[in-house]
């Protein structure tokens, strides 16, 4: 059992830099397998994502390892179109691998996605796209099994709703299909825009990403080539950081991440009566610890450029203390506020009424052992601790490496008294 610790009463100040975007690294890796030539993502952190993500490309038969910091591809004759169930059963991008195994072994069958339990996560989108590209689709009760005789050819279709894995997955799909594919509804969040610079700097054809429509002319079945890529910063650790010192008080710059990509969560903790200084790739976050936050906050957590839903239960960490009452509804995930439990325990007025958590605020909470939901959630309750009056203890804490190579260090660095245990406490 790993464990996080953090007793509150710490004010945070000093500069941070967020590690690479996970929500992009994983699509990204999957997209390496549309490519002839090598690939290298640099400086990719070293996440428990990540490392499902590299087993998974080996046990396809790629070939994908680690040199230091940075990952490197490197193009093989075949692949195999199944995924170990284990191996698709441990994350949710997983279900990247469904357009590229496609499309280099005509078949693609993977368990039913895993991840976070944050509710049903239907991939009916990917799967309606991908038959209109030429694909038969067997679901099953457990499993998808996926199969094309020949190229997949390129469409017009439309996204019932802006859906980000779907809009990678028939992104990928139609680099090498045969003609132009036309993608409406599309998804516009950063991490779609990223990938398809990655595909674009191999070669692909991709325009439009970053807006509702995207037009894709395919390769007609030739592979993509190779390319060096930068991974965009991770928005969501970013938002992370920004939320700590909204709670613990203090002066925190977070550089290397463009305002632009969280402007929503930085408008929540203005509103919350934080101040924040927007500059060019970085932007400054304090507050006074001895002025309370402030309440009343009604939010909804939806697409880009909205709150993002990740970043939902860090807003609601925020406003456990804040003066007034808050509500935040998660239009995505019907789960995404199983940490309320948590919160109630350590002396919040918290509720999750399904989709919808009332915060009562006004919280004064105080110590005690609780155990991480989910990767997010299990964030907010590290973040909740930086507010107790006593020690906060975060089990099950191997769910937030999914996402956070080292938070309680990332905290630490920046004045929080907060460490890494593993169970016989002693320190990693």
């Amino acid at each position: 059992m790993e464990y996080i610790e953090v007793t509150g009463g710490q004010v945070l100040s000093g500069c941070i830099r967020p590690a690479a975007a996970k929500n992009s690294v994983l699509p990204l890796l999957a997209a390496t397998l549309l490519c002839g030539k090598p690939c290298t993502l640099l400086a990719v952190p070293r996440l428990r994502d990540v490392d499902t993500s590299l087993a998974l490309l080996k046990a396809v038969g790629a070939d994908a390892k680690r040199e230091g910091e940075n990952i490197l591809t490197r193009p093989t004759a075949s692949v195999t179109g199944t995924v170990p169930p284990e191996l698709a059963g441990a994350m949710r991008g997983s279900v990247f691998y469904l357009a590229p195994l496609l499309t280099r072994a005509g078949r693609a069958e993977l368990a039913l996605p895993g991840g976070c339990r944050l509710g049903p996560r239907p991939i009916d989108i990917h799967l309606a796209g991908l038959t209109a590209m030429g694909a038969q689709a067997e679901l099953r009760q457990d499993r998808v099994i996926l199969r094309c005789h020949g190229v997949l050819r390129g469409t017009e279709f439309a996204l019932r709703l802006p859906s980000v894995g779907a809009t990678l997955t028939l992104m990928m799909a139609a680099c090498c299909a045969a003609g132009t594919t036309v993608l409406r509804g599309a998804a516009c969040e950063p991490e779609i825009a990223d990938t398809a610079a990655f595909l674009n700097a191999c070669g692909a054809r991709i325009a439009g990403a970053g807006t509702s429509t995207l037009r894709i002319r395919g390769t007609g079945g030739d592979l993509l080539g190779g390319c060096c890529h930068t991974v965009l910063p991770d928005r969501i650790a970013a938002s992370t950081y920004a939320a700590a010192t909204a709670i613990a008080g203090g002066r925190v710059t977070v550089e290397g991440c463009p305002p632009r990509y969280l402007a929503a969560f930085l408008d929540f903790l203005g509103a919350a009566g934080c101040s924040v200084v927007r500059g060019s790739g970085r932007f400054t976050v304090s507050r006074c610890p001895a002025r309370p936050l402030k309440g009343g906050q009604d939010l909804v957590a939806s697409a880009y450029p909205g709150l993002a839903t990740d970043a939902a239960p860090l807003a609601a960490a925020v406003l456990l203390g804040a003066d007034g009452p808050s509500r935040i509804y998660d239009g995505l995930f019907q789960n995404r506020f199983a940490c309320a439990a948590g919160f109630a325990a350590l002396g919040a007025g918290a509720q999750a009424e399904g989709r919808l958590l009332r915060l009562a605020g006004g919280a004064e909470l105080h110590g005690g052992t609780v155990t991480a939901p989910d990767l997010r959630g299990g964030a907010a309750l590290v973040l909740a601790g930086l507010g107790a009056k006593g020690t906060v203890r975060v089990a099950d804490a191997g769910h937030i490496r999914r996402g956070y190579a080292h938070l309680a260090q990332d905290l630490a660095g920046l004045g929080a008294q907060c460490r890494s245990l593993t169970e016989d406490a002693s320190e990693e």
